[in-house]
């Protein structure tokens, strides 16, 4: 079961892969189709859609400027930032999370938006299980619960579809779901910090379960179900008023202050061309978060 499962994760990782290098260059007007030089971005995979839609977007209107957008998670984007790898790292975590506390300080946070983080299941679970306890999520993720009849679903063990400990999406699904839980290994576990082939592989292979960010439910499949988290579903409605607890800001860090042609694009990211196409992709508005939500972070 575990190699085909790593199977199916190993050639989405494949077909996914992306490259990113940093800038030298500092040349770039304030205007847009004047921006040159190069920019580069990689880390937060539930920031990436975003990212990418808007660096094309960008690129359409800049057309002497060079985008250069990966992946590879919060933490490996941070770092790469950090070294100079990127001009940009992506990250669903604040730096401190991630780094030691002087490194943290050298990078300047640049906040963009909120995500959300669901469970996710098998269809053949879904059809029973519906809602998780946070209790019944700590045993399944500390593998103390391993058969999916324990929480009143079918009679098969549970395959828990995991991310790297580099994962932003991973630490805010630790600290928000299961109460800063350290042991998330669960009893059977695989990993990727791919979205898309965690969603191949809970589509695929039944008894799994995962968690992922509300910007890939769009393309999550007839095989995939959102589960709830206590009798609440991971919406931004519920985000926004405070009822659902898994979540985070989403940030974009740069090594110091930016220079004038990341300056330019992290602008354009939270414009208004770009924030108005955010919560069509599965992002949360920044601005909608009620004072409880907001002080919660």
């Amino acid at each position: 079961m575990k190699r085909f499962i790593a199977a199916i994760i190993g050639i989405t990782l494949i077909t996914g892969a992306l490259s990113a290098c940093a800038s030298n260059k500092t040349d770039t007007p304030n205007s847009a189709g004047t921006v040159s030089g190069s920019i580069s971005a990689s880390g937060s995979s539930a920031l990436y859609p975003l990212v990418k839609m808007a660096a094309d977007q960008f690129k359409k209107d800049n057309p002497n400027v060079s985008m250069n957008i990966g992946a590879g998670g919060s933490g490996t984007g941070l770092n790469n930032v950090l070294t100079g790898t990127v001009d940009i790292g992506n990250s669903d975590v604040y730096a401190e999370e991630k780094l030691g506390a002087d490194d943290a300080a050298k990078l300047v946070d640049h906040k963009v938006c909120v995500i959300g983080v669901s469970i996710i299941v098998n269809a053949d679970v879904g059809a029973t299980v519906t809602n998780l306890t946070k209790d019944q999520l700590k045993g399944i993720f500390d593998g103390s619960i391993a058969n999916w009849k324990d929480v009143g679903g079918p009679d098969e063990s549970i395959t828990i579809i995991n991310r790297p400990t580099t994962s932003g999406t991973r630490s805010l699904f630790a600290q928000w779901a299961l109460d800063g839980q350290s042991g998330v290994e669960g009893d059977q576990s695989l990993q990727t910090d791919d979205s898309n082939a965690l969603l191949a592989a809970v589509g695929n292979t039944k008894g799994t379960i995962g968690y992922i960010a509300l910007s890939y439910l769009a393309t999550m499949g007839a095989n995939i179900c959102k589960v709830q988290l206590d009798g609440v579903d991971a919406d931004y409605d519920n985000i926004y008023n405070n009822t659902y607890p898994v979540w985070g800001y989403e940030h974009m860090y740069t090594n110091g202050e930016p220079n004038a042609q990341v300056k330019a694009f992290l602008d354009y990211m939270v414009s208004d061309t770009i924030m108005t196409k955010a919560e069509t992709l599965g992002y949360g508005m920044t601005s909608k978060l009620n004072s409880d939500a907001a002080n919660s972070r």
